[in-house]
């Protein structure tokens, strides 16, 4: 598939619809061929390549860390495992600035958090025409690589997190000391119907922001890589700019990919934070 074989709308569309499985109009269950397709066949359709590329991805950071502390050595470690030990110790330096409780669950789920959205997100600098392109080679209409431009993921991810924070807030504070914190901060008894309200909002709010800053920041990113592929069919001008502009932006993406899979983490650490804590 090439820049050249569609309109620049078709093009941008193409890159944008994700491999969906679903029930079509006649009943019957398959691929959608078509965007109208995708669309049509409801809630429980599966977009495969977000779920595929997130699994791939979860399987090789499992298999790089288990294969490292498989391997651990005293002395003088060697590159992967000092590499996988500086994250650790980086990761265990966050959890321990913004986690006040003792829960040994949280700087696990810290470190998975970081690693596997970072994979994901890394998934953005492979060139925008590569893998959708072997798969039409293969018969498939449509291949999206980056699993974090794909609201269904983020947004999993994101309700993940919220019901760890609500498992937690129950938990630590009992049902009555979570319902008190939604029913009677910040204005006390007299000002319940306000207080649900604020914190309500305020509850539902983390798992949103979560979900929708991860998207939003690898949606745009991946619009742009998508923008400056369609220069390459404009001549030789527009392709050296474009190639320039490639680089650049690949450079600068690595900052993006590895900063938002940080916020995520960070959030996820602060929100579990706040739901250890009980307000007097």
């Amino acid at each position: 598939m090439s820049a050249e074989a569609h309109t620049s709308a078709e093009y941008i569309k193409h890159h944008l619809q994700n491999l969906t499985y679903g029930q079509h109009a006649d009943g019957s269950w398959g691929l959608a061929q078509t965007a109208a397709e995708a669309k049509e066949m409801g809630f429980f359709a599966i977009n495969v390549d977000t779920m595929g590329f997130s699994i791939l991805l979860g399987a090789i950071f499992l298999f790089l860390f288990h294969g490292v502390a498989k391997r651990i050595q005293a002395g003088v470690p060697g590159g992967m495992q000092n590499f996988v030990e500086w994250i650790i110790e980086f990761i265990d330096g966050a959890v321990r600035g913004s986690f006040t409780s003792r829960n040994n669950m949280v700087a696990p789920l810290a470190l998975t958090i970081f690693i596997w959205i970072f994979l994901m997100n890394l998934m953005d600098l492979f060139p925008i025409d590569w893998i959708p392109g072997i798969a039409t080679l293969l018969g498939l209409p449509f291949m999206k690589v980056v699993p974090t431009t794909d609201p269904n993921a983020t947004f999993g991810m994101a309700i993940s997190v919220f019901l760890l924070v609500l498992y937690y807030s129950v938990k630590m504070k009992g049902v009555g000391g979570f319902v008190g914190e939604l029913t009677l901060q910040p204005f006390g008894k007299w000002g319940l119907p306000a207080n649900l309200l604020l914190e309500g909002v305020n509850l539902i709010a983390k798992p949103v922001s979560l979900a929708l800053r991860l998207f939003g920041n690898m949606y745009a990113g991946e619009m742009i890589f998508i923008l400056i592929a369609l220069m390459f069919s404009g001549g030789a001008v527009l392709a050296l700019t474009g190639g320039v502009l490639q680089w650049a932006w690949a450079v600068f993406h690595i900052l993006i990919i590895t900063l938002q899979a940080f916020i995520f983490m960070t959030l996820t650490i602060v929100y579990l934070d706040m739901a250890h804590q009980e307000h007097h």
